[in-house]
């Protein structure tokens, strides 16, 4: 049967089959609940129950009382000497937690991840955690590290320096987007030692090579790029925060703020402010694009040899 004739039911309960057997899902790790697969997928929640029941049926998940749903361990094949799958090595068990670490803070923020929470989010104590990181803050480190990896730069970057710093930008912006929490984690005078982080300072620093900078301007290009981005990224996290307290968006809100705007307005106090917020139409993208133009630019102008 093709894909589009499946029951909408059926289809959902495929892609996260596809994922258990990939081993995005590892035996252990929750599985979407029946309320995060309605708002996903857009379906009901008797939908949404069908794709779990199934699951369950195949052997693929199980519910745990406190927890949710989380992928079966099923028996490992292959004769005596094979290893069971519930017997994870360290990396995959540090993974497992990290992995669980970043969809709580993804949903709940930073403040809300705690080893409390993330221990039963996995259905172990909060003190079984401290055998595979010493504390939040290499937690932290790690889920950082994690989040920077999830997009994986170019091996080859594009011929012009320019594109290249451009590409990083829209990568690191995309990864702060995804992960509210993470600008906040980031900073610039005690930084975090993260391999996946430092890639982009270093395919900055490759992107500026040959173009008659020294060593020093072209360390500050890249620190100051990564910290630009950085720097708009930051108010993430407390918007996202506020919009999940509050039940109002971001948009909602500047809507709201239009009557006390205009009162401001009254009188011609701020005229210069009034004629260009006619014509300005600002959002985090606009601000984001506008100043990484104007960045650029002034790193053009100190460039000696010019690109071939």
């Amino acid at each position: 049967m093709a894909e589009r004739e499946l029951a909408p039911y059926a289809r959902i309960a495929g892609e996260l089959r596809g994922r258990i057997e990939r081993g995005e899902l590892r035996p252990g790790d929750r599985v979407p609940s029946t309320r995060a697969i309605t708002q996903r997928w857009g379906v009901a929640m008797a939908t949404a129950g069908k794709v779990l029941a199934l699951l369950g049926q195949e052997g693929l998940v199980r519910a745990v009382p406190g927890v949710g749903t989380v992928v079966a361990v099923r028996p490992a094949t292959g004769g005596p000497g094979r290893r069971p799958a519930a017997a994870e090595d360290e990396t995959a068990q540090r993974a497992r937690i990290v992995r669980a670490a970043v969809e709580i803070a993804d949903a709940e923020g930073l403040a809300g991840l705690t080893m409390r929470r993330l221990g039963a989010e996995l259905g172990v104590s909060a003190m079984s955690l401290y055998r595979h990181v010493s504390g939040k803050e290499q937690l932290v480190a790690l889920m950082a590290d994690a989040a920077f990896g999830e997009q994986a730069l170019p091996e080859r970057p594009p011929p012009h320096w320019r594109d290249g710093l451009e590409l990083s930008a829209a990568v690191q912006w995309r990864l702060y987007r995804a992960h509210p929490w993470l600008a906040a984690v980031m900073n610039l005078n005690r930084p975090l030692l993260i391999p996946n982080g430092i890639r982009h300072i270093d395919w900055a620093l490759a992107a500026l090579d040959g173009l008659g900078l020294d060593a020093g301007a072209r360390m500050h290009a890249a620190v100051t790029l990564f910290g630009y981005v950085r720097g708009h990224a930051v108010d993430l996290e407390p918007e996202s925060e506020a919009t999940r307290t509050s039940g109002v968006s971001g948009e909602q809100w500047m809507r709201a703020q239009e009557a006390r705007l205009a009162a401001l307005m009254e009188g011609g106090s701020f005229p210069a402010f009034a004629a260009a917020r006619a014509e300005a139409d600002l959002s985090p993208e606009s601000l984001l694009d506008y100043g990484l133009s104007a960045l650029l630019d002034g790193l053009a102008a100190r460039i000696t040899t010019p690109p071939n």
